[in-house]
């Protein structure tokens, strides 16, 4: 998670070294969740978690899991509700100073060997049955980069309660644990968490996918781990990076097209991770944070916000989830640090600081409102991280945020991931005490569901919340193309074929299954959608660059793309912003051609309500619509300066398109 060290009260705050000039100059993510040292005091019984054994949790589902609407469903359309937990460790544990062998340099005192917590001290069967009892149904398994080419065997005393895992490398280890976690009928999702073995997250040199290799290296890395359990259909999920956040300088950004640009990273991985594993969930996270933590400067926790006016399209639109990450010590505006602005820290209230009804807006102002239906960023949302300590916290702020939290995840049957689940308990004290289940050296266990832990209440509470269940109906999808920046060929006929089709120009092609139904005027944005579908035909798909197939002159004086007869637009290409062609798929049946003309050179037609305002798909310029019952079968625009295009923005871009009936 974030980035911590030791203090006096064994809360995790800045790192060792951190100098005022740091905080001024750079992010510090909100530190991470640490330790509390306190001994475990007496608590209350609490309703025991709905659990299934591993046989009873492997017949319940069957992978791989897709997306209908805001809800994820498995292989047969049921829902399939994430109930789950970090098993954290590789990563990394060491937090970035001193001997990386002294366990005392690593976090809350605990060497993981840069495999999963708690190999060394309990089972793997026994540690997966305590996951079974807190009920859940799903694993996020952390890992670093670094892991892909460590040829290093780990140490025997790391695997000491598992000696099959004896002479293997981390990435072994992880095959070994990804084979006993889907074997027992657990969900698995791959989390790239790091590029290092560095404990996450300040300025550690794994503040973005690319700030220790290049985005190539990223993609490649990625391709790799989804090709290698491929075959398992219950590793369902690949969750692109953690916590992406600002370095000593630079800012990550959302659709600015540069190599800070996480939309477009997150683009180009998500499709490529697709060419090599079509069935596996793409997971993408939002920004963690952005601007220097002090008050005369700009700075926040964007999370999910940007994804209102610019969301992602896959080439298998049902595989995309969104997620975010909440801590009750951080806050939108607030790092998580402590001890005034020479360590990060503003005066910027923290999530447990905000009232009942500001938490409640806030959280869906920078996640939940992606669930909303009908939109063209309407996806399932994850909560991977979230969590607080549990023996030993004193802090009441915390206990209630927790509470008030929990309650937010429940009420809107959100999908969770809890932050960490293993941890070690050394001396008879817990090193960790955010994690939900810590073994000593002899195995024995003490869980979150044992007497003294406040957060049992809360955690039953969440894992037994009323949730949909059953068979989830099929959901209309809207997607937007944005190629700004760079092509987004979301069609596999397109991608297999769009170094032949026009090259030099910018590419955009709505996914295998939807039709382009929108276009903005000088973005360079589009709108897909699946709402009346037609069915895709067998002929030719064709691109469109001149007025070949015009027989009606549609747009007095305007130059014109059109599809040929029985075809539809699925997508365009732009020079610069003046569009040059016209991407159009054939349909089974005949189509109607009887015409719609919808000019937008002057204003956005139709003209927007205010939710559409607000969640709209190219902000700040015009766009044209057909309706949900047309298709698109031309492209008007000119080069004419006496046809007023100098006034109301740049030469060659759409003015109007024509629209078509279905039936």
């Amino acid at each position: 998670m974030k980035s911590i060290s030791r203090s006096s009260t064994g809360r995790r705050g800045i790192g060792r070294a951190l100098s005022a000039v740091l905080a001024t100059a750079a992010l510090l993510v909100g530190l991470t969740p640490g330790t509390t040292s306190a001994a475990a005091s007496a608590g209350t019984t609490t309703t025991v978690t709905t659990a299934l054994t591993g046989e009873q949790l492997a017949a319940s589902w069957r992978g791989p899991l897709s997306t209908r609407g805001r809800y994820i469903v498995d292989a047969d359309g049921n829902r399939f509700k994430l109930k789950a937990g970090n098993w954290s460790g590789a990563q990394g544990t060491w937090e970035g100073s001193g001997d990386v062998n002294d366990v005392t340099n690593h976090q809350a005192d605990q060497k993981s060997n840069n495999i999963p917590l708690g190999l060394d001290r309990a089972p793997m069967a026994r540690i997966l049955a305590d996951f079974h009892e807190l009920g859940l149904n799903t694993i996020r398994l952390p890992y670093a980069e670094a892991m892909i080419k460590d040829t290093t065997v780990v140490p025997d005393g790391a695997v000491a309660a598992n000696p099959q895992l004896r002479g293997k490398t981390p990435l072994q280890v992880i095959d070994a644990v990804v084979a006993a976690l889907t074997a027992d009928g657990f969900a698995v999702i791959l989390n790239n968490h790091t590029t290092t073995y560095r404990w996450c997250c300040g300025l550690d040199g794994n503040e973005r996918w690319n700030s220790s290799q290049t985005t190539q290296q990223w993609v490649d890395n990625w391709r790799f781990m989804v090709n290698r359990y491929k075959s398992n259909k219950r590793v369902v999920g690949a969750d692109l990076r953690n916590e992406v956040r600002r370095d000593w300088k630079d800012d990550p950004n959302w659709g600015w097209g540069n190599e800070h640009d996480l939309y477009k990273a997150f683009q180009e991985a998500g499709l490529r991770i697709q060419d090599t594993n079509p069935d596996i969930l793409v997971i993408m996270e939002g920004i963690n944070w952005q601007g220097i933590p002090q008050g005369m400067f700009p700075h926040g926790r964007p999370t999910l916000t940007p994804v209102r006016n610019l969301s992602n399209t896959l080439m298998y639109s049902n595989k995309l989830v969104y997620s975010a990450h909440f801590y009750g010590f951080t806050g939108p505006n607030h790092t998580g640090a402590t001890g005034g602005w020479q360590n990060g820290e503003t005066n910027d209230p923290r999530y447990r600081d905000l009232s009942p009804e500001d938490l409640i807006k806030v959280i869906d102002d920078q996640a939940l409102f992606v669930t909303e239906s009908g939109q063209h960023f309407t996806a399932p949302v994850w909560v991977s991280e979230f969590g607080t300590a549990g023996r030993g916290q004193t802090d009441q702020k915390e206990t209630d945020w927790f509470n008030r939290f929990t309650d937010i995840l429940a009420e809107n049957d959100t999908d969770f991931a809890v932050w960490p689940l293993t941890g070690w308990t050394t001396d008879g004290k817990i090193n960790d005490n955010w994690a939900l289940i810590s073994y000593d050296e002899a195995g024995k266990r003490q869980s979150v569901l044992d007497p003294g832990d406040w957060r049992a209440t809360a955690w039953n509470k969440l894992v037994n919340a009323a949730a949909k269940t059953g068979k989830v109906a099929e959901a209309n999808r809207w997607n937007m193309l944005n190629v700004a920046s760079g092509n987004q060929n979301a069609s596999s006929w397109m991608r297999a074929h769009a170094p032949v089709q026009t090259p030099g120009n910018l590419q955009g092609s709505c996914p295998d299954g939807q039709r382009l139904i929108g276009i903005s005027r000088e973005n360079r944005r589009g709108l897909c959608t699946d709402v009346n579908q037609l069915a895709t035909g067998s002929g030719d798909w064709v691109v469109v660059k001149d007025e070949s197939n015009v027989t009606q002159d549609w747009a007095p004086s305007w130059e014109k793309l059109e599809c040929p007869t029985n075809h539809y637009a699925a997508g365009f290409a732009f020079q610069d912003t003046a569009i040059s062609g016209l991407l159009c798929a054939p349909a089974a049946g005949a189509l109607p051609k009887t015409n719609r003309v919808a000019w937008f050179d002057r204003g956005d037609n139709p003209a927007l309500n205010e939710t559409q305002i607000k969640n709209d798909w190219a902000p700040y310029d015009y766009k044209g619509q057909c309706r949900a019952d047309e298709y698109l079968a031309g492209v008007a625009y000119t080069f004419d300066r006496t046809h007023g295009a100098p006034a109301h923005g740049k030469l060659g871009v759409p003015d109007t398109l024509l629209c078509r009936p279905l039936s």
